[in-house]
């Protein structure tokens, strides 16, 4: 029954209508793509990457098409001629071929063009690999094994790799086919009795196809020796002894056999016929299993296990020194630090251990967002940055900063207009020195509020305060119309209005984002975002622009999509404006002899999740260079690359197959450079690294018995989550004066004690990039951060108890180390977390800070008062267990020692607090008995600190009233936690 004639036209309609469609959508996203680049100026990645992959389809699809086509044609055109039925009666063969020989072209063509279209996507996906081997740069380094240069196995053997993976499926391809075709068409037969009968032709053409098959094997086994410089077959990574002795030459000797048998297979097509094939092919899988694989078996069981520390010296000295180069610790300095348990006489802090960042840029996030948030719809990142800048007095300090982001409208305006059109920015930019609060324990802000104010910014004010690219704007939005839809900043009413809420609106004024006035443009970024409203929309006229992809990091990863990004981009005020700052690595997993770790495993920590960041172009990494130092405008969203690394061979090959897009290091901004610091997830990297590869002698490294752990984060309370390295101002010993450097320390495996402490010189200068390692002595036992947190936990709970007592949360902050007096000193802040009011949320507040030293600890409201203990007569040393034989009231925290006035008056600051807080929880709130029971509270507190000054050699102690809502109650005087029922600080 035939169709009419209208069904029948309309499928093929509906195809090509379908067909339109998507071809519509697959130009708007290669098209909105170039628009992007061009709208950053750089258009030539996007036509570098696109043309090369271009080619690379082409040039793949074709050839798999050509060879297996090809094939598929030469093996239907030996078919031999005869009819269904030849051999007797129909076989299953011959139905087949009936079933698919009327439509034989179809299959042909359709199979072939879905053939080349996987083939040619799979071949573009390697552009990286092709760019690199066209334009690859010599390292002027040779590996210990083959001498070639490092360049060889980096971009030549990669190549080589791929080419080969595309032969063996072009020709495993062609041998399916071709005798599935000659099957079909009786080129051979299975038969029973007599097996399998094949013609002539159909033996030759399967001989031909199976000597390529064999040949291409013999290339691979001789491109296998040189991947040896990876092999992880040893106890590092690296041709082992094995590797060396056994499974090269037995590559070699398998390439041979291999070469011979690929022969064999070629005369059969001379003469086809007889046993050599099937000889050739026995031989091949003989000796792939007993050369290949018996030999180094018995090699590595007999020779190598039972003297394994000397016969893979050799191996793990090579590995040791290509380690250390390619991850560009080869120079890191350890040094002997015989650090000393107790403070010299008359030692003090000076302003490097006094001037210490106290702020948690983990942790006064949510007291950033309370203080200087000023509208629901500004938020800042949960975890804040550590910058430097110049004090009021021209000092250069270490500050906390910020930048204040728009998350979006409130929910009950959340709609298309106010989440794109209105809603578009940030403002401003929040900074606080590290090393003080102000009287209440709050960050000191010297850049605030809004328009930004504060003795950091410059007197003329910020150039451009706006943030239309930041870290939290991950959405679109169309700016710059004549109308002035977007919000710009809250302000307060006029006189005689206070009580009403105003907002500045604004325009976007600047040169990022695309041009969205034409009617074709808005129509492509409809298609792409699915949204109707940018067609339909009056608001949007011939000025407007639509900016996307507006993170930093999205920004530099598309401009320079070969680098793995650092995943802490850092704002920083430039020349009045707030640019991002993006530390960029070049990549590699092929440094010959060098071990491969996890990037991502290597940067893990309390302070990084890269699960929840960008993914990264590559993960498994053996070579690693800080090459490339990204800037992002913040408010038109411009991204700068400069060359920093100039000595790396990968950058340079990606700069000439970029030419133009890397600006020289010498163009970087003198003002720019002052912000620019050691990079934070290559550290991490380093001195993962450097935990066991700070050993450089082979027979040690064999033993393992010195290998270090970064150790846990103590003050997260979480096991195997790693302490973060922290950015400090650190003077180093022999150093004549301090420098920003980012510092973490090791302690030994099993063992919680302090093993090493490493700092890098972070300022950009003649310094930068100085790794530095002080390792105790073994005759010294320094406690580790664990140690040392638990020593504060146990000695100051009771004080720090009384901190939380209500709903308040005592939060411990970054425990720190540095270098001093040639000891350690840790220094650590305790947080104090108020209950959350009515539409308040709650907030950290800096409380007390402990500090410890050898053997001697201090707690106090301020760094300078706790470090006065430490160095100065009043502390005792830290240990408080009983000794065999004490006395009960011999232990510091006996209850027996404790002066009983002290007791009375904690306890009445207690009973006073207690009815503060049974007052307020009242329903409704008894707020006469509340104020009473501060004012109570308030004299004990007072009489309080009158006892503590007549106790000089008493540790101070926080009050009850950090745990209390009202402001009222002052933090300054302090209480012994003995009449609590805790130990008692000595």
């Amino acid at each position: 029954m035939r169709l009419p004639r209208r069904p029948r036209l309309l499928v093929p309609v509906v195809i090509a209508l379908a067909a339109i469609v998507v071809l519509f959508f697959i130009f708007t996203a290669i098209f909105t793509d170039f628009l992007w680049y061009k709208s950053v100026d750089f258009s030539s990645v996007f036509s570098t990457m696109l043309l090369t992959q271009i080619l690379l389809f082409v040039v793949g699809a074709a050839l798999m098409v050509g060879i297996v086509g090809g094939n598929t044609v030469l093996a239907h055109r030996m078919r031999p001629m005869f009819g269904p039925g030849m051999f007797g009666s129909p076989q299953g063969a011959d139905r087949y071929r009936l079933a698919v020989d009327p439509h034989r072209k179809l299959f042909f063509f359709v199979g072939l063009g879905v053939l080349g279209l996987f083939t040619g996507s799979s071949t573009a996906g390697q552009w990286k690999t092709w760019l690199l081997f066209v334009n690859a740069t010599p390292f002027g380094k040779k590996d210990d094994l083959f001498h070639q240069d490092v360049s060889f196995f980096m971009f030549t053997v990669p190549f080589l790799r791929t080419v080969l993976n595309f032969l063996f499926t072009a020709v495993v391809l062609s041998i399916v086919i071709a005798a599935i075709v000659h099957y079909l068409y009786g080129g051979f037969r299975i038969q029973s009795p007599g097996g399998v009968h094949a013609s002539r032709a159909a033996r030759v053409h399967l001989s031909a196809l199976l000597g390529v098959f064999v040949l291409l094997k013999a290339i691979a086994y001789w491109l296998d020796r040189y991947d040896l410089v990876f092999s992880s077959r040893g106890i590092v990574h690296g041709a082992s002894y094995t590797d060396v002795n056994a499974v090269l030459p037995a590559k070699g000797i398998l390439a041979v056999i291999a070469l011979i048998c690929a022969l064999i297979f070629f005369a059969g097509v001379i003469r086809p016929g007889g046993m050599w094939p099937g000889a050739a092919f026995g031989l091949m899988v003989l000796s792939a299993i007993l050369i290949g694989s018996v030999y180094p078996l018995l090699v590595e069981q007999f020779q190598v296990r039972p003297n394994q520390q000397g016969k893979e010296q050799t191996a793990i000295s090579r590995n040791i020194h290509a380690t250390r180069d390619a991850y560009g610790v080869a120079e890191a300095k350890v040094e002997t630090y015989d650090a000393q348990a107790t403070p010299q006489k008359g030692m003090s802090a000076d302003e490097t251990v006094s001037g210490v960042r106290l702020l948690d840029p983990t942790l006064v996030s949510k007291t950033f967002q309370q203080k200087q948030r000023i509208r629901g719809f500004y938020d800042f990142p949960e975890q804040l940055d550590v910058d430097r800048y110049k004090d009021a007095d021209g000092v250069v300090r270490d500050h906390v900063v910020a930048v204040r982001e728009m998350t979006g409208p409130p929910s009950e305006r959340d709609n298309w207009i106010n989440r794109h059109l209105v809603y578009t920015h940030g403002y401003g930019f929040v900074a606080a020195p590290g090393s003080e609060v102000d009287s209440e324990g709050l960050p000191n802000f010297d850049a605030k509020d809004m328009p930004v104010s504060g003795s950091l910014v410059p007197s003329a004010g910020l150039e451009e305060p706006r943030i239309y690219f930041g870290e939290k704007t991950d959405d679109y939005a169309i700016v710059g119309g004549k109308k002035a839809l977007e919000l710009d900043y809250p302000i307060d009413g006029k006189a005689g209005q206070e009580n009403t809420s105003y907002q500045e609106n604004t325009s976007y004024a600047g040169k990022g984002g695309v041009p969205v006035g034409s009617f074709f443009n808005r129509l492509l970024y409809a298609a792409k975002y699915g949204e109707i409203n940018m067609l339909l929309s009056g608001d949007i006229d011939d000025r407007s622009r639509i900016i996307y992809d507006r993170t930093p990091i999205q920004r530099v990863a598309k401009v320079a999509p070969f680098l793995n990004l650092d995943s802490d981009p850092y704002p920083a005020i430039v020349n009045g404006r707030v640019v991002w700052i993006v530390d960029a690595y070049t990549t590699a997993n092929e440094y010959p002899f060098s071990q491969s770790k996890s990037f991502s495993d290597m940067i893990r920590d309390t302070s990084t999740n890269p699960g929840l960041g960008a993914p990264q172009p590559l993960d498994q990494i053996n070579y690693i260079r800080n090459s490339v130092k990204a800037v992002v405008d913040a408010y038109d969203g411009s991204v700068t690359l400069y060359e920093w690394d100039t000595q790396d061979p990968l950058l340079k090959s990606w700069e000439k197959a970029f030419p133009g897009i890397i600006k020289p290091k010498d163009s970087i901004d003198p003002e720019l450079q002052q912000h620019l610091r050691y990079p934070e997830d290559l550290f991490k990297v380093q001195r993962d690294v450097l935990s066991r590869y700070h050993i450089t002698d082979a027979q040690s490294f064999y033993g393992g018995q010195d290998f270090w752990n970064v150790p846990d984060d103590p003050s997260s309370g979480e096991k195997n989550v790693r302490q973060p390295p922290y950015y400090l101002s650190v003077k180093m010993p022999g150093a004549e004066k301090s420098s920003f450097s980012l510092t973490t320390t090791f302690v030994p495996r099993q063992n919680p004690n302090l093993a090493a402490f490493m700092a890098v010189d972070a300022t950009a200068g003649d310094g930068y990039g100085k790794l530095r390692i002080l390792r105790m002595t073994a005759n010294t036992t320094i406690m580790g951060p664990g140690q040392v947190q638990n020593v504060f936990t146990n000695k100051f709970s009771g004080e720090l108890n009384i901190l939380g007592l209500g709903k308040a949360q005592i939060i411990y902050g970054n425990l720190l180390t540095l270098p001093f007096g040639g000891g350690l000193v840790y220094i650590e802040p305790v947080y104090v977390q108020t209950a959350a009011g009515a539409g308040q949320e709650p907030y950290p507040i800096l409380r007390r800070v402990l500090v410890m030293f050898g053997n001697r600890v201090g707690s106090a409201d301020t760094l300078q008062e706790a470090l006065n203990q430490v160095f100065g007569t009043a502390e005792q040393p830290a240990k408080s267990e009983n000794k065999p034989g004490d006395k009960p009231g011999d232990r510091p925290g006996d209850k027996s020692t404790v002066d009983p006035g002290l007791t009375g008056v904690i306890e009445k600051a207690q009973a006073a607090y207690d009815e503060a807080q049974k007052a307020l929880n009242g329903n409704p709130p008894d707020w006469g008995k509340y104020g009473e029971a501060q004012k109570r509270l308030s004299d004990a507190l007072k009489e309080l600190a009158e006892l503590q000054r007549d106790k000089p050699a008493a540790t101070p102690s926080p009050t009850p009233s950090g745990a209390a809502p009202a402001p009222s109650a002052s933090p300054s005087a302090s209480a012994s936690a003995a009449a609590m029922g805790a130990p008692a600080s000595p």
